[in-house]
């Protein structure tokens, strides 16, 4: 966002749901619970609103997703509102910096720029003018702005291709192979919780450096993994009813195997 915000007209219904919250927030007559919020109380709901929006795209739930964006909507209009009340910037501030930036990043669009068919082309448009606009501002580095409470392996991904544009980086995908053999073996030497700890983090750091060389989202992948894991558990328990818990873990592997192969099926 520029150091002067640009006011813009805000939308009717964006301007409804901006006066409820001007309302909720009422020095007077407002809701005591949104009275006491702050910042950094709303940001683990605004997190969560995120969560549950990818949760509806992954069900294909679009009776969901319109209920979860709203609700995520109203945690951008409940930011804008604290800082309104503060002095630094007010909803259409928000508006007018998001709709400069994606004209800015599309120049091919909005500007003079010539469109790709090519989407991998189009995307290295895109992180070279976020670079550029990185560049300007008073602290430069190729990592700055990768968010610090992002999920572990999605950071951790966009630091590694942060890295990678600057030329560290290996040129495939057998570096990164072989440092998760070289990790996998300084865990297994670990002489300490603490070690294990660290050595365990540089290992989940290899894995995810290897998937982005075969251009595999970290994230996704673990979230489809967790999402198969708990279906096929749950299909296990199913299978056994009440007496699952009671079971050796031969069985329980053969219940396993059979909930894998139902889904072949």
């Amino acid at each position: 966002m520029s150091s002067k915000p640009v006011q813009t007209a805000t939308p009717p219904d964006l301007a409804r749901l901006a006066q409820i919250m001007a309302r909720l927030r009422d020095p007077v007559d407002g809701c005591p619970w949104d009275l006491a919020q702050s910042f950094a109380t709303i940001v683990p709901y605004t997190i969560e609103e995120a969560y549950e929006v990818a949760q509806a795209v992954a069900e294909a739930d679009m009776p969901g997703l319109c209920d979860e964006l709203g609700d995520l909507l109203l945690q951008v209009v409940f930011h804008a509102r604290m800082a309104e009340e503060a002095g630094h910037f007010a909803l259409p501030d928000v508006v007018a910096a998001i709709c400069d930036k994606m004209e800015r990043r599309h120049p091919h669009i909005f500007g003079d720029g010539t469109a790709s068919s090519d989407i991998r082309t189009q995307k290295h448009v895109w992180e070279t003018i976020k670079a550029a606009e990185r560049a300007a501002k008073p602290r430069g580095g190729a990592l700055d702005g990768v968010a610090a409470a992002l999920p572990a392996l999605m950071r951790a991904e966009k630091l590694q291709s942060r890295a990678s544009r600057t030329g560290f980086d290996w040129p495939d995908a057998d570096g990164p192979r072989d440092k998760i053999v070289e990790e996998i073996a300084e865990f297994a030497s670990a002489a300490s919780h603490v070690e294990r700890v660290d050595e365990g983090g540089d290992l989940l750091f290899a894995v995810v450096n290897w998937l982005r060389h075969h251009q595999v989202d970290p994230e996704v992948a673990l979230r489809q993994a967790n999402a198969k894991f708990e279906r096929r558990f749950a299909a296990m328990e199913a299978k056994a009813g009440d007496g699952f818990a009671a079971l050796d873990l031969a069985a329980k592997d053969a219940l396993w195997d059979a909930a894998k192969a139902d889904e072949r099926q």
